[in-house]
Parts: C-alpha cells; structure tokens; sequence
C-alpha cells in the first residue's frame, strides 16, 4: 500500500475502549520499505507515524451531500 499526502487514514486502536484515530497525512518523510508520515489528526494534533505492519489504513473520505 502506497500512500501519499492528502490521504486519509486510520489507525487502530491498541484498545478494545478507544475507537480508531483519523487524520490526513500531510506528508512523506520517508518512503518505504519503511515508511514515515507527518499526520494531522482529527483532533488537530500532528506527528510522525511509523506504522507497523497493518496498524494504518487508507479511508475513503465522507460524502458531502
């Protein structure tokens, strides 16, 4: 999975309480076989993801109607 910036995405919990954590990645920092991404999250924090295997996922944007 190749992502770039704009993407949205998701990261899974490490608890069974807390949902998933949103964001858009905002940029590459490093390519893969390691990938790095400087994330805005939904909350309006951002940081540098290192995601483990599975951990992030691409999401489609919501709908505007």
């Amino acid at each position: 999975m190749e992502l770039k910036a704009g993407d949205r995405v998701e990261v899974e919990s490490e608890s069974t309480e807390r949902p998933p954590r949103g964001g858009v990645i905002e940029e590459v920092v490093r390519e893969a076989p390691r990938p790095r991404y400087r994330i805005r999250w939904d909350d309006g924090h951002q940081s540098i993801y290192t995601p483990e295997a599975g951990a992030l996922r691409p999401v489609e944007p919501a709908k505007r109607g």
